[in-house]
């Protein structure tokens, strides 16, 4: 009797004084509760209480329903922490597609390798790891274990690359969120802010703007109005550029018309020199074409002292012949990519005289797009590409 007298009198003072303590607040507001009717100041406070505070004895699919709600705009955040690259810290905008205007846009590219202790590398330092570490003749490693990484010691993640393809990322044209997914999509067929020309380029108009201004500019076109004077001019610079372009393509024809055409499979190998401070090489077996013996020699940046430390990396290839010839022997040669791989290599033929006192041509430039292809092939265990010899008859 004496405990529920107590609670009695702590309760009482509560009730017609707000202004006590926390604890006397909780208690005296139950209290107040049984005493007061269902309009009364207790039941009044207890429901102000509630909604500042969490029930924590609430059902789970209301506690969900919170939770849901307070923290909605940072699981997206949570996920970009979890899932991106230990190397550069972010998910992988690498991958870039061309539009029919000349636009370069960035994409992201959804591959992820893991390292045998299970931390992530998108594709872009992935491959930059292996191609530094061919550079400076070390094992490649991974930056947050130091355990040992290679192209058959790692593998692809599905799992994350799926859940980062449903990650939003910001279009390049509206900035407006979607799914990487959809993003592609969007930016070359749907997005209004995307870059477009206008159907009278051909023509010679100029114009380079959002898609959703383009109705409107071709009906003010001033292009298809011109005279045929005015066009012609236009016409002869688009003859010029289109004439560059196919001079390859005739150059290329014409070598096949040549009686003796020779080609095959080249495989560069790494190797270094004996020297101080060793530089990498590659080099091909010999291998015959044409009833002749060749080699093929490659170099990183025409052999920087520190290949590894430039963001940009080329590659230069020369040519030796190292059969004893009567007469001289002239030439012309290209290199493509080989039958299995996917480096991007723009075609150029080159020319050259090859005698007994000359049989090594200049180191020409390995015509690759650029440095990311540059590092694909130097994080490939061996380079393999196609040579073809066309044989210039006299």
């Amino acid at each position: 009797m004496s405990s529920l007298e107590d609670r009695g009198e702590v309760g009482v003072p509560v009730a017609t004084a707000p202004s006590s303590s926390s604890a006397g607040l909780g208690v005296g507001a139950a209290g107040a509760g049984l005493e007061a009717g269902p309009g009364g100041p207790g039941v009044q406070g207890g429901q102000e209480q509630a909604d500042q505070e969490p029930d924590p004895d609430a059902p789970p699919k209301k506690r969900v329903r919170l939770l849901q709600e307070g923290e909605a705009g940072k699981l997206e955040e949570r996920l970009y922490a979890v899932l991106c690259c230990t190397v550069c810290l972010d998910l992988p905008k690498a991958s870039v597609y061309q539009t029919d205007c000349n636009v370069r846009v960035d994409l992201p590219m959804s591959s992820f390798y893991q390292c045998t202790n299970g931390h992530l590398m998108c594709a872009g330092c992935f491959i930059h790891l292996l191609a530094d570490a061919r550079l400076k003749e070390e094992q490649a490693t991974c930056p947050n274990c130091r355990c040992e990484i290679s192209k058959s010691l790692c593998c692809r993640n599905l799992a994350v690359e799926k859940a980062v393809s449903e990650l939003p990322f910001e279009c390049n044209f509206c900035l407006k969120q979607f799914p990487r997914s959809v993003l592609e999509r969007h930016q070359k067929e749907e997005c209004q802010d995307r870059v477009t020309v206008c159907k009278y380029k051909r023509i010679g108009c100029p114009w380079k703007g959002p898609f959703h201004e383009l109705t409107v500019h071709e009906a003010e076109c001033c292009h298809p109005t011109k005279t045929g004077n005015e066009l012609m001019g236009i016409l002869d610079e688009m003859d010029q550029s289109h004439r560059k372009e196919m001079q390859l393509y005739s150059g290329i024809f014409s070598l096949l018309c040549f009686e003796k055409i020779g080609f095959t499979e080249v495989q560069f190998r790494p190797y270094r020199t004996d020297d101080f401070i060793t530089r990498l090489y590659y080099e091909t077996p010999r291998f015959t074409v044409l009833n002749q013996t060749w080699v093929l020699k490659a170099r990183v940046n025409d052999s920087e002292r520190n290949p590894n430390l430039s963001c940009k990396r080329t590659l230069s290839f020369q040519l030796i012949l190292k059969s004893k010839i009567n007469s001289a022997l002239e030439c012309s040669y290209l290199l493509l990519k080989g039958p299995y791989d996917d480096v991007k290599i723009k075609p150029v033929i080159y020319h050259y005289v090859f005698s007994n006192d000359a049989n090594e041509t200049d180191y020409m430039p390995l015509p690759i797009i650029d440095s990311i292809e540059c590092n694909k092939l130097l994080a490939a265990k061996n380079i393999n590409l196609r040579l073809f010899i066309f044989q210039i008859q006299k």
